[in-house]
């Protein structure tokens, strides 16, 4: 495909996207309808639209309409591109641009102070995050970098660059992490790399892995990831002691159906647990939240929350903590996590929740935003006397 046909396919996508289709759902139908395109084209595609989620608001100001067109017209303006030679109507590339679309510097003028942020949450957002609010905020309109973990069980950090080198995927570790490698290039090859198939690494951010590190866990402890979907946190703490006695629970366990898989692969040992009985020395809450501190990553969730939604985000936050705060025994530690910015899901949350249970209080609090980590990503880690 040329880039002009590439940004046709990319309005098509987008124009679905805007009449309320997910973005990866609207991605795999033009796929599945679009044989002719090869894995490069749909990464390509792929890129194009998240790029345009990523900045619905400016672009589509520089672009002239909330339309997937208005979207790759403000899109190229962006980027310091000339849309008229890509928009020429010749093949497969969008039909040339119509007086109205042409650019103004009044457009310009309007997208600068654009956050991409909806309007609704923004003062929720400005509360949260204080003077940070609009540095995170643009932060959150470029892609977000890919982090690995490496896995202590099998490997230091230094074996997995140089298998991951012989795949031709290049990476580098970071200082703020011991076990975190950023992916430099070609990741996309990640999934079919022998670090990978091996269980030398895992697909993790930068901000959980920190906040992983940040649990107290001591050899022989038993340790409950009570939200675990995939049973990430589960596999980035099963290195830090041995001897751990960890259990994986999820509301909906079809959820954790790849962990058995991921445990082996990595060579640790989790429990599936459908009613986590007993008391533990420590209960990991990653609980359901407005992801967002994960918006660079699906930009398209942060134009389909709602207040509503929200609200009953918050609600069963709340409902997750009463439900974990038995599961703790006494002297265990509560660590309660969200892939959220959002101030009610974070300490408006543990603010609550402390004030109804004497029994508990905060040992830590913190907050990383791509200012200082990765994701925007929170943890409290409280302790039952």
């Amino acid at each position: 495909m040329t880039p002009a046909a590439r940004i046709s396919a990319a309005i098509e996508v987008l124009d679905q996207v805007l009449a309320g289709q997910p973005a990866e759902q609207a991605l795999l139908r033009w796929s599945r309808s679009s044989r002719f395109a090869g894995s490069g084209d749909r990464a390509a595609v792929r890129d194009l639209v998240f790029e345009a989620l990523r900045c619905r608001d400016s672009h589509a100001a520089l672009g002239g309409a909330l339309t997937g067109r208005g979207l790759m017209i403000g899109g190229l303006r962006a980027a310091g591109q000339d849309p008229a030679q890509l928009f020429t109507g010749e093949g497969h590339s969008p039909a040339a641009l119509r007086p109205e679309e042409q650019a103004g510097e009044e457009q310009a003028d309007t997208a600068e102070g654009i956050l991409d942020i909806p309007a609704w949450i923004r003062p929720l957002w400005d509360a949260s995050l204080g003077p940070d609010a609009e540095a995170v905020a643009r932060q959150m309109r470029h892609r977000a970098p890919v982090w690995l973990r490496v896995n202590p069980l099998k490997a230091d950090v230094a074996g997995p660059i140089q298998a991951l080198a012989d795949d031709g995927i290049a990476a580098e570790p970071d200082p703020r992490g011991p076990t975190a490698l950023r992916v430099t290039a070609n990741e996309r090859r990640l999934s079919q790399s022998r670090a990978y198939a091996e269980g030398l690494v895992e697909l993790q951010d930068l901000s959980p892995q920190l906040a992983c590190a940040a649990l107290p866990v001591a050899p022989g402890a038993r340790v409950l990831d009570y939200c675990a979907g995939g049973g990430g946190k589960s596999l980035a703490v099963a290195g830090r002691a041995p001897g751990l006695i960890l259990s994986a629970h999820d509301a909906d366990p079809a959820r954790m159906r790849d962990l058995p898989q991921r445990a082996e692969r990595a060579g640790a040992r989790v429990q599936l647990a459908t009613h986590p009985k007993g008391r533990f020395d420590l209960v990991i809450a990653d609980v359901p939240c407005s992801g967002s501190g994960t918006w660079r990553r699906t930009p398209d969730s942060k134009w389909r929350l709602t207040q509503g939604a929200l609200d009953d985000l918050v609600a069963l936050q709340a409902r997750i903590l009463r439900d974990v705060a038995p599961l703790v025994g006494p002297g265990g530690h509560l660590a309660y996590m969200t892939c959220s910015l959002l101030d009610p899901e974070n300490g408006g949350r543990v603010d609550r929740f402390l004030a109804e249970n004497p029994a508990f209080r905060e040992v830590s609090r913190h907050r990383w935003t791509p200012l200082d980590a990765s994701d925007g990503f929170f943890l409290s880690l409280m302790a039952r006397g």
